[in-house]
């Protein structure tokens, strides 16, 4: 009986596990070959370094975020189904035990992405954004403007109180916070006449 062959999916799952176990700084493609029952060339097959595979490990896990807080979100207008999305994804990254880890330990690893450049989930949300804005601006329930920079200005927005909750938890419960996100995106976002 010929083994298994292992996906990509099943080599990031075991990648998942020694990240959450050991962190990234003492996780190498050993340890993560060896929990995935792979030798390493096969790891290096698809990745030549943890620092690689540990990027596609953050983006899917996102992406995974992304697409099912826009899948809860089923609202009639296009602006409560972005305020939805958006502090779903907030939450669920809150309680996510990857990131986690990496806020806790390692916050280190996420400052590229927070203060050089967008990685390939930041952009994949700015996507979604873009076209969540741009059909908000159709039906009427997002403001007019850029959607661009619309998308830009709620991405940094989410991605700052999804980061930085550690911050305030001594003065806000969670409830209080995603309260509050949903009231800075839906004030940003809704028409000028439209708000009361």
């Amino acid at each position: 009986m010929t083994p298994m062959r292992k996906s990509e999916d099943d080599i990031l799952d075991a990648a998942r596990e020694c990240v959450e176990a050991f962190g990234v700084r003492r996780t190498t493609l050993t340890d993560v070959a060896r929990r995935a029952g792979v030798s390493r060339p096969t790891v290096y097959r698809y990745w030549p370094d943890i620092s690689s595979l540990v990027g596609d490990l953050m983006t899917r896990e996102l992406r995974a975020v992304f697409t099912a807080s826009a899948a809860a979100a089923t609202e009639a207008d296009a602006l409560s189904r972005i305020v939805h999305g958006c502090t779903g994804t907030v939450a669920a990254v809150w309680h996510h035990s990857m990131f986690n880890r990496f806020v806790d330990s390692e916050a280190e690893l996420l400052a590229t992405y927070v203060f050089h450049r967008l990685g390939s989930s930041q952009l994949a949300a700015l996507e979604l954004l873009l076209a969540q804005i741009t059909e908000g601006q159709q039906d009427g329930s997002v403001r007019e403007g850029d959607p661009q920079e619309l998308a830009r200005v709620v991405l940094l927005t989410v991605q700052s109180i999804a980061s930085s909750r550690r911050l305030v938890e001594d003065v806000f419960t969670e409830e209080r916070l995603l309260a509050s996100l949903a009231r800075l995106l839906d004030g940003y976002l809704r028409p000028r006449e439209a708000t009361s």
